[in-house]
């Protein structure tokens, strides 16, 4: 068959139309979807038919479908899983990336996409206050942005004992330690299991989840041998920052690595008024963070960056004779991520990023903080609501009074349907945990949710 453009102009007409249908439809409309997986899986299971079927129809046929089953993820209202909206830049460049159809893996197949995703990640770095020239990786989320930021670390610290794993494997390694605080993000963990770790040993955190540094020396001064240190910029429930100046230097006089997992609370370091509370961030060794949080742009975009120049090439770089490297001698996107081929990931990074400018980032990162916080004051002003952290950046936790009563209120919340804000527990209470991360979240939406949160109390009071 024959490539037609206008299959393809019929095709991207209705997809753009029904897109728009459901763009339109997000202020407006419940957050909570209106059906479940169940009752989906019966529209959509039906056999596969046995002949082809016009392209348009199949699109309008999976717009239609799907939309009772579409959780409004974009909206203003949602506040739950740290899940950002997508900035307008940013999707319409995702749209382009999917219609260019690239593999961004190697500079030589695709120069637009290498050359886009690097000076993405020049801005990146130079908006974070990170060290100029690391190597900056795109990959699919914040656990793989952890992922490559702790291989990197695992290869660099055996390398120093004497151990080349890649060649040798880790049977029969010196025993590498990695350290993280005992509220690290459960992403650590998966990427400590992925790469044969296990769990870390753990250091005691502070009443606002933050590592204690006094914990950090004793256990340091007991560890021999290869050491990873993991912190954190950003957690989970009270948003705060591990201290970064500090325990980075500790780690440094013992010869460890540090990673900081900066999935939301990275971004932070962005903002003149928020960056005193990442003081010292940049003399780590990685970072990761995820583009779809604070960053809003579309699913799959995390960003692995490493200051140690050739670690990450070193730890997941490959060369093969069909693989043809251009002459520049730079590292090919796929030398920064464990993917040979992958989609250009960074190039709705440097749509945003060209979309808003410095300051724009600045008001984005800084506007989520102040509606934040906002929540919080109209909050903690309702009857039996106890706000249990210091509102620092994006995260607010709430309290009502008893596990039973906060689990009451967040399930009514929930059924209720116009907001989205999602359970979880912290410090051996049941909480309501806020993620303010949606660049259009307003005034508006903030005083709409209050009310939401005050009719789930009350519905609740008896």
């Amino acid at each position: 068959m024959d490539l037609n453009p206008d299959e393809y102009k019929d095709v991207l007409d209705r997809a753009t139309a029904r897109s728009m249908e459901w763009i339109e439809s997000i202020p407006d409309r419940n957050v909570k979807p209106a059906a479940n997986v169940e009752a989906m899986k019966k529209v959509f299971g039906h056999p596969l038919q046995d002949g082809p079927i016009d392209p348009v129809e199949v699109v309008d046929e999976l717009a239609t479908l799907a939309e009772p089953g579409l959780m409004a993820m974009p909206s203003g209202r949602f506040f739950g899983w740290v899940i950002g909206g997508t900035l307008p830049a940013a999707l319409g460049a995702d749209v382009l990336v999917s219609s260019w159809d690239q593999n961004a893996g190697m500079r030589y197949a695709s120069p637009s996409m290498a050359a886009i995703e690097e000076v993405a990640g020049e801005w990146l770095v130079d908006l974070l206050g990170l060290p100029g020239g690391s190597d900056v990786g795109f990959t699919t989320g914040a656990t793989m942005a952890n992922w490559m930021g702790l291989v990197a670390a695992r290869a660099f610290v055996l390398d120093q004992a004497g151990w080349d794993v890649n060649t040798k494997g880790l049977q029969g390694a010196p025993t590498v330690t990695v350290l993280a605080g005992a509220e690290r993000h459960a992403s650590v963990d998966l990427a400590l299991r992925y790469l044969g770790f296990g769990l870390p040993t753990v250091v005691a955190a502070d009443s606002e989840g933050r590592i204690r540094v006094d914990s950090l020396r004793t256990t340091l001064d007991t560890v021999d041998g290869p050491v990873i240190l993991c912190l954190q910029a950003g957690n989970l429930h009270s948003g705060s920052f591990d201290p970064m100046r500090e325990a980075i230097a500790l780690a440094h006089e013992h010869g460890a690595w540090v990673h900081v997992d900066g999935a939301f609370g990275l971004w932070a370091a962005a903002s003149p008024v928020l960056r005193a509370q990442l003081d010292g961030v940049e003399t780590a060794d990685s970072w990761a963070t995820d583009a779809h949080k604070t960053l809003n742009v579309p699913y799959d975009c995390g960003v692995a960056i490493i200051a140690r120049p050739g670690a990450a090439r070193a730890a997941v770089g490959t060369q093969t004779s069909y693989l043809i490297r251009d002459d520049a001698g730079a590292p090919d996107p796929y030398d920064l991520v464990p993917e040979l081929s992958r989609r250009a990931r960074g190039v709705p990074v440097w749509a945003a990023l060209r979309q808003l400018g410095k300051s724009g980032v600045i008001s984005l990162v800084d506007g989520l903080v102040e509606n934040a916080r906002a929540l919080a004051r109209g909050l903690s002003e309702l009857p039996d609501v106890t706000v249990l952290n210091d509102v620092v950046f994006t995260q607010v936790s709430l309290y009502f009074g008893s596990d039973e009563r906060t689990r009451a209120v967040t399930a009514a919340l929930i059924a209720d349907g116009a907001v989205w804000m999602s359970g979880s527990k912290w410090q051996g209470k049941d909480i309501l945990r806020i993620s303010v991360s949606n660049w259009s979240t307003d005034a508006d939406d903030v005083a709409f949710s209050i009310e939401a949160v005050k009719r789930a109390i009350d519905s609740t009071a008896a």
